[in-house]
């Protein structure tokens, strides 16, 4: 089966420093896949090249077979490709409803100017309204977004990247700064996600990759030191020396 995401030996120099080298994977349709690996391991680096927010040095990068290598990041996206954001990327002074909709009417080529009538547009509003049932923000659609608690700003980041109507999803640790009673909420509406869509993540937090993730990709020095399913990866020796049985950091 061709996959859903997949690189060839991914090369990334900085000068004379070697961020990745021959990095190779492969996520399946429906995947839940995390990335995990100490600081400076480049696991950043490569979702900025699988989001084409980077070149590649040398390798290459396929979305369903088809080499996606030189697109940029919004032919990437039109091709189902988006990713969210370790740091929040949002609009403060919108309300989550508004905010949502210009993602909708960016995808449909409407323009962010449609926002000064919104209200004209039925279609887009019920959609907007059914993804925020959806992601739970229903409650604060009319609420701005600076107004917003923390965990609910990184729903909405997600929701964003949903109205995009992603194949797959990038998400670079979606449960980053949330405290745990907010972080409970964010896990259980990504695990909800339909398996439509495939998702890669990175996080630090062991405890989150261990419950919600089906395969794990290792990345040390740049490299892939492994890849397996969960259990695999917690009996590793060589992870658990590297990563899992120290003190993390980054």
């Amino acid at each position: 089966m061709t996959a859903a995401l997949a690189t060839q030996s991914v090369a990334k120099r900085f000068g004379a420093l070697e961020a990745l080298s021959g990095v190779t994977i492969s996520l399946e349709r429906g995947a839940r896949h995390a990335l995990i690996g100490p600081n400076g391991a480049g696991k950043t680096t490569l979702i900025n090249i699988l989001a084409g927010a980077a070149p590649p040095s040398s390798g290459d990068v396929f979305l369903d077979g088809e080499r996606i290598t030189r697109l940029t990041q919004h032919a990437r996206v039109d091709r189902g490709l988006t990713r969210t954001f370790q740091i929040n990327q949002l609009f403060p002074g919108l309300t989550v409803l508004e905010s949502v909709l210009i993602a909708i009417f960016q995808r449909k080529r409407i323009g962010a100017r449609a926002l000064r009538r919104y209200d004209a547009h039925a279609a887009e509003i019920a959609e907007a309204h059914e993804l925020l049932a959806t992601l739970r923000l229903d409650a604060q659609a009319r609420e701005r977004t600076a107004h917003l608690a923390y965990g609910k700003r990184r729903l909405l980041e997600i929701a964003l990247a949903m109205a995009t109507r992603p194949r797959i999803l990038l998400l670079d640790e979606p449960a980053a700064g949330i405290p745990s009673t907010e972080s409970v909420e964010v896990l259980a509406v990504l695990a909800a996600l339909p398996r439509d869509v495939t998702l890669l993540f990175i996080e630090h937090d062991m405890g989150i990759v261990f419950r919600f993730a089906e395969r794990i990709t290792v990345l040390v020095g740049g490299r892939v030191l492994m890849e397996g399913g969960v259990d695999e990866v917690q009996r590793d020796e060589r992870v658990r020396a590297v990563y899992l049985g120290r003190e993390r950091h980054d």
